[in-house]
């Protein structure tokens, strides 16, 4: 099992920063891949960025790329979403998960607000 808690969330006005953490407890990550997933009111759950278990490789959805950057530390057992030049539509309640796989998401945290003034 691995228990995944995250952090980091508040309010910001737009144009500001934030940065998400997600520690780990129970197993070590390094063997799994890292997403953080983000829900707004009435809309779906939506990838944002994934990274490998080596962090060899990462992925952005179109509506951050340029704005955010994920990276791992996996001696800390902990992975962070770093979030520049925030929008109002990046409002939502932001998830991290660990994944076998970089499509089957295993374990799911409890989730930050991050709310976006304009």
């Amino acid at each position: 099992q691995v228990q995944l808690v995250e952090s980091g969330g508040g309010l910001v006005q737009a144009g500001g920063s934030l940065r998400l953490s997600c520690a780990a407890s129970g197993r070590t990550l390094s063997s799994y891949a890292m997403g953080w997933f983000r829900q707004a009111p009435g809309k779906e759950r939506e990838l944002v960025a994934r990274i490998t278990w080596s962090g060899g490789s990462v992925y952005y959805a179109d509506s951050v790329k340029g704005r955010f950057t994920i990276s791992r530390d996996n001696a800390k057992n902990t992975v962070y979403l770093q979030m520049n030049t925030l929008k109002s539509e990046d409002t939502a309640v932001y998830y991290c998960a660990a994944g076998t796989t970089l499509s089957i998401w295993n374990y799911w945290g409890q989730g930050t607000q991050v709310t976006v003034s304009s």
